[in-house]
């Protein structure tokens, strides 16, 4: 089973899926619309496990809402995880998961090293 967090409104996340589509023949994928469905705090900090990353580095620094309020600030990493489940439009993405590893898939081909 493959599990993508996915942005329907994102080109690299449409594309990423469409390569775990043609890769898969469309079955066993999952697709996790991260903004609808808002992660939690456990998922994020599992996320962070899987992709061996520290919270800032799964932030999408481009976005508004992070030049508003965080640029610039020295953040602890627990303070860079509630803001990700505040404001999840600022996980980086796409990012699949399988068999206990992910990857953010920029550029998208990333996601079928998993």
């Amino acid at each position: 089973m493959v599990t993508i967090w996915h942005n329907p409104r994102c080109s690299k996340s449409r594309e990423a899926l469409q390569l775990l589509n043609e890769e898969s023949g469309d079955s066993d994928i999952k697709i996790r619309e991260y903004l609808k469905e808002n992660p939690s705090r456990d998922e994020i900090v599992n996320l962070l496990s899987l992709l061996k990353i520290k919270p800032l580095d799964l932030i999408r620094k481009g976005e508004a809402i992070y030049k508003e309020n965080f640029k610039g600030k020295e953040l602890s990493d627990d303070e860079y995880i509630a803001a990700l489940v505040e404001y999840p439009k600022l996980i980086e993405r796409p990012i699949v998961i399988k068999d206990n590893k992910a990857v953010i898939g920029r550029p998208p081909h990333l996601v079928l090293d998993l």
